[in-house]
């Protein structure tokens, strides 16, 4: 697929970038400038092409969610407690 190609792209996808290249043409944009931003836009929002029907959804990391559960009660009471001595000793440090 040479690039810049816009095959693998849905047709939604499509209507959106036409959309949005008409909205930067009336802000005063350059037709070339208002599609880079009209399929800059849409790459951000959908993460680039996709076939029609695939699945959207980002994989979850389960490593994110044992992160989370790890920090118990009193580590986030230590961590706060860490930070309350740091601010303290930088406060009197600025006087």
């Amino acid at each position: 697929m040479p690039r810049g190609d816009k095959s693998a792209y849905t047709d939604k996808q499509k209507r959106q970038a036409a959309h949005i290249e008409d909205s930067e043409k009336k802000r005063g944009m350059s037709d070339k400038r208002a599609a880079e931003i009209a399929w800059a836009t849409v790459n951000k929002q959908d993460g680039g092409g996709k076939l029609s029907g695939a699945g959207r959804a980002r994989a979850k990391n389960p490593s994110h969610e044992a992160k989370a559960s790890t920090n118990t009660t009193s580590d986030r009471s230590a961590a706060a407690r860490k930070g309350w001595r740091t601010r303290r000793a930088r406060a009197a440090a600025r006087v």
